[in-house]
């Protein structure tokens, strides 16, 4: 079993990145292989909607930009369970983790039996700084994004400062959950 960790805040050392490695911790507990990826260590540009929206990406399942994307992906299709840990911007993803989610999308959504990340179970985590709002609907937002993808979302936890001194020991046990759960979707 390998575990892809994503993590799309920018502070490798804040509570996003600590979200994801806690969730690791317990995959890693539960005997899963782990990655952990900063996301915004890499160059992956937004989708620049080629073609008036219905770019090759659509068509054909790949991207025009030459960047880190499709290393990422790589990563992904190579893994057998995702985290993603996103720090909550205005009561949304961070720009990092839409910037990828979104091309993942355009590049999977559309690809019927082809598409390479269908059944890759996901668990999210929404990470609220500052005043802690905004995970309900970032959660939302991970929802609809991994849905068109048949990816299955075993949970999406949110996390607050205010929080984190319980949520952050409930991570490790919910990466060895989802680890478990992972195993039995194969």
């Amino acid at each position: 079993m390998r575990v892809l960790a994503i993590q799309a805040s920018p502070n490798d050392d804040g509570l996003t990145a600590t979200c994801a490695r806690q969730a690791l911790q317990g995959a890693q507990q539960a005997g899963a292989d782990s990655e952990l990826v900063n996301l915004c260590e890499l160059d992956i540009e937004r989708c620049r909607q080629c073609e008036d929206g219905w770019g090759i990406c659509r068509r054909e399942g790949n991207c025009i930009i030459t960047d880190d994307f499709q290393a990422l992906r790589e990563k992904l299709w190579a893994a057998d369970a995702l985290v993603l840990s996103v720090p909550v911007y205005y009561g949304d993803l961070s720009e990092s983790a839409k910037a990828f989610l979104d091309r993942l999308r355009r590049c999977e959504a559309t690809q019927g039996e082809n598409n390479r990340v269908k059944g890759t179970p996901v668990l999210g985590i929404a990470a609220a700084g500052g005043g802690g709002g905004g995970t309900a609907t970032c959660a939302l937002t991970m929802e609809r994004t991994f849905g068109p993808m048949g990816m299955p979302i075993f949970d999406i936890l949110p996390v607050r400062q205010r929080t984190k001194s319980y949520v952050l020991p409930a991570l490790v046990g919910a990466g060895a959950a989802f680890t478990e759960w992972s195993r039995e979707q194969q």
